[in-house]
């Protein structure tokens, strides 16, 4: 474990486990809609978990990237900025936002409302972990990974000032690391 982590929140192995209960659970609900997903990650903190996820979809899919901002530091400062946008009409198509972390919602709210805007037919969002308790906007992710306490988390893509993306679980930060 790494020496600023005081404790792991969800392990290696319980992130894999999810990522294939999830896939599974995606590939079930498209095909049998006959829809074909546009996976949208948002750049950084969702890659770790879009390329466990996608791993375990069992269907044709399509995969592309946003880059978006909303935190300075452990929080979010409740102003979107959309830093680089998808390259491609999405007009007509399925979208599954993949994310790392449902927060405030804010975030969410705001790619999902442009996302809806360029003309996406259906916008669904999946996220590995979910913080209701911090939540400030009524957005819910259609499927979760890990429902976690308020607790500032890195490890799996989430990060504090760019480091501790690449923990293979989430862990939970010391105190001392953020304040």
């Amino acid at each position: 474990m790494h020496p600023n982590i005081k404790k792991i929140l969800v392990s290696e192995e319980a992130i894999q486990t999810r990522s294939a209960e999830l896939g599974k659970q995606i590939t079930q609900e498209y095909s049998a809609k006959g829809q074909v997903p546009i996976c949208v990650a948002i750049l950084k903190g969702s890659v770790p978990f879009l390329v466990t996820l996608i791993k375990h979809i069992e269907m044709d899919i399509e995969f592309d990237f946003m880059a978006v901002s909303s935190y300075e530091g452990t929080e979010s400062i409740g102003d979107v900025k959309i830093i680089m946008d998808l390259n491609r009409s999405i007009k007509g198509e399925h979208i599954l936002l993949v994310e790392d972390i449902v927060d405030t919602g804010r975030t969410l709210k705001e790619v999902t409302k442009l996302l809806i805007n360029k003309g996406a037919e259906t916008v669904k969002i999946v996220s590995l972990l979910d913080k209701p308790s911090r939540r400030v906007i009524d957005i819910n992710a259609d499927y979760v990974g890990f429902t976690i306490p308020n607790e500032f988390v890195v490890g799996f893509g989430l990060d504090f000032n760019e480091k501790y993306r690449n923990l293979p679980y989430v862990g939970v930060l010391k105190d001392e690391c953020y304040q």
